[in-house]
């Protein structure tokens, strides 16, 4: 299921979710789609929602797009608890390199750097091998093809990147009140980082004017509850 499909049956499916708990539609749910992605190996890719996919407000969050920085992922299923503000609906992504999480890469399953296969400034960099090849074409890989359809179709108005391991967050391009109060809400430094050609955040913040994408590098290694839970209840307060 593609397009404006997916996403029309992923609204109705929320919807559904809540009046069968009782709740009205617009109110807080918990839904998780079937599978509308797919990595190069076959895994599923899939999206969680929280509260109404067509309220006004809409954050994506990405726990994990480098296999070997997945840290976000703890992130994310602790946000997964949490009631969203009103009228408002937070994407989560847990993790959109699957293949490179089970083999502990930072690539995908075709040696592809996902963050240097997006359309701002593509051009082929290095080959296989090197941790910043960019594929063979811009959106290559079926992994970006799904995030970049996805917020197409989501427009989120933020989106957090989460990665490892500098622990800061970096001024990415978009609002820079918003990524430091981001990094004041988590204990965070900020800095910026340099752009790469390909990147999914600085792609988001010149295509979507308006809205913010942002990268935040976690710590190395696995996050704590209490690390996981402050990032995700300051995910909510962002929202």
């Amino acid at each position: 299921m593609t397009g404006t499909h997916w996403l029309a049956a992923l609204a109705l499916m929320t919807g559904a979710a809540a009046e069968v708990a009782g709740a009205p539609a617009t109110g807080p749910s918990y839904t998780q789609s079937p599978p509308v992605g797919r990595s190069v190996q076959g895994r599923p890719i899939r999206v969680v929602v929280r509260g109404n996919p067509a309220s006004a407000h809409r954050m994506l969050v990405v726990g994990c797009i480098h296999g070997n920085e997945c840290a976000g992922t703890a992130v994310t299923r602790r946000l997964r608890s949490l009631a969203p503000p009103p009228d408002t609906a937070i994407w989560i992504v847990d993790d959109l390199n699957p293949d490179g999480h089970i083999a502990g890469t930072r690539p995908n399953a075709r040696a592809v750097n996902l963050n240097r296969n997006f359309p701002w400034k593509w051009h082929r960099i290095a080959k296989p091998g090197d941790p910043d090849y960019s594929g063979t074409r811009v959106l290559s890989e079926p992994e970006a093809r799904f995030a970049a359809a996805l917020i197409r179709q989501v427009q989120p108005q933020v989106t957090v990147w989460y990665h490892q391991d500098l622990n800061l967050v970096d001024l990415s391009g978009g609002s820079p009140l918003l990524e430091r109060r981001y990094a004041c809400l988590t204990g965070l430094r900020v800095q910026q980082l340099q752009r790469y050609d390909g990147s999914v955040s600085t792609w988001q913040n010149h295509t979507f004017r308006g809205t913010t994408a942002f990268v935040v590098e976690l710590p190395s290694g696995t996050l704590t509850s209490r690390q996981a839970a402050r990032h995700a209840a300051a995910l909510v307060r962002l929202a």
